[in-house]
């Protein structure tokens, strides 16, 4: 019973300490980018065959990937101790906030600003209304597996992290088909439920249940000291995983980034101030509200990240394959990975400051 009343995978006050893998994670994904893209074009064929694995535009391959990513760090997260969440409600309020409250506003404001002006000389006149249509699209949907990964590599406190996405998605069942149509100008929205409910199954609902499975049969038979052993032996898997789902995001849309560059540089422009901006205002907010920063880092993260295939089953939906929605929220994937591990590494670098705070 010990178990269900303590909390003894929660990071402790010490920061999470980087082996060389992690320490060059940035040298590691730039090379996985260009090789993506090298074999995109060196094999379209295979590419093309492991992009049309999807169900519900979710693609399967990619869900392997997201499995093996998840599930070692959903090991660590005790269930029980989910009653003891209610003391980070100032993280979860501020999260909320941002994703909701936030969020898909500020990128209709950065999408009129940078697409359907300072950029409009440089962009199909006739997809400026698609392409902003696509960047709300993506920040309408907060990240839901993802977010594992990133609040892992900062030491943040699990259960808040797991609280945290089931709270979001259980807010996106409601909320993202108003919020869009209200964005968008649209009298209504095709949401692509079978997408989104599919997605919550697959990436939230199985791979915790699964975990918890694990965990407790590794406890029930050999104790912490098993189930220690085998997070670290997994270890190396979730790092692995990301970079080969960047080799095989960026292979997939490696054509794309090849013939129309300029676009996608573009439209990446407003997605990136999104990211720093959400990230920083949560982080920020977190501060002044004396919240621990194993808690403000995930915060910021699950503040900042997007559910890129909701974003993208529902431009096609609405707007088709190959329209401007469906490319700015393609951009959205490309660039989730490497600018969210560079958000990852400012909380990281910042704890001092972050920490000064709260003492004081």
């Amino acid at each position: 019973m010990t178990e269900a009343t303590t909390t003894p995978d929660a990071p402790t006050a010490n920061a999470p300490t980087m082996g060389l893998f992690e320490r060059y994670l940035t040298l590691w994904v730039a090379l996985c980018i260009i090789a993506g893209i090298a074999l995109g074009q060196a094999i379209p064929a295979v590419f093309r065959a492991i992009g049309a694995a999807t169900v519900a535009e979710v693609n399967l391959p990619v869900a392997v990937l997201v499995w093996l990513m998840i599930v070692p760090m959903l090991l660590k997260i005790d269930l029980a101790a989910l009653t003891q969440v209610g003391e980070h409600w100032r993280g979860i309020a501020v999260t909320v906030g941002v994703n909701w409250l936030v969020k898909p506003f500020s990128m209709a404001l950065l999408g009129w600003l940078f697409i359907a002006h300072l950029f409009r000389p440089f962009l199909p006149a006739d997809q400026i209304d698609a392409y902003i249509a696509g960047l709300i699209l993506l920040a309408a949907a907060p990240c839901t597996a993802m977010v594992f990964v990133w609040s892992n590599l900062v030491g943040g406190e699990p259960h808040f992290t797991l609280s945290q996405v089931a709270l979001n998605d259980s807010i996106m069942i409601v909320a993202f088909a108003p919020i869009v149509a209200l964005l968008l100008g649209l009298s209504s929205i095709t949401v692509p439920w079978n997408t989104l409910l599919l997605s919550v199954v697959l990436y939230i609902v199985v791979p915790v249940i699964a975990a918890q499975l694990w965990r407790r049969t590794l406890l029930a038979q050999g104790g912490r000291e098993a189930l220690n052993k085998l997070l670290h032996t997994l270890a190396p898997l979730s790092l692995s995983a990301l970079l080969s789902t960047l080799v095989l995001l960026f292979g997939l849309q490696g054509e794309q980034i090849m013939r129309q560059p300029l676009i996608i540089g573009l439209i990446a422009v407003p997605i990136l101030i999104q990211v720093y901006f959400n990230a920083g205002l949560a982080y920020w907010l977190n501060r002044r509200l004396g919240v621990e920063w194993c808690v403000a880092g995930p915060s910021a993260l699950i503040g900042a990240s997007n559910f890129f295939e909701l974003a993208v089953a529902t431009a096609i939906a609405l707007f088709g394959f190959q329209s401007g929605a469906a490319l700015a929220t393609v951009v959205g994937v490309l660039v989730e990975v490497p600018v969210m591990l560079s958000v990852v590494q400012i909380v990281l670098r910042s704890r001092g400051w972050y920490e000064r705070a709260r003492v004081s």
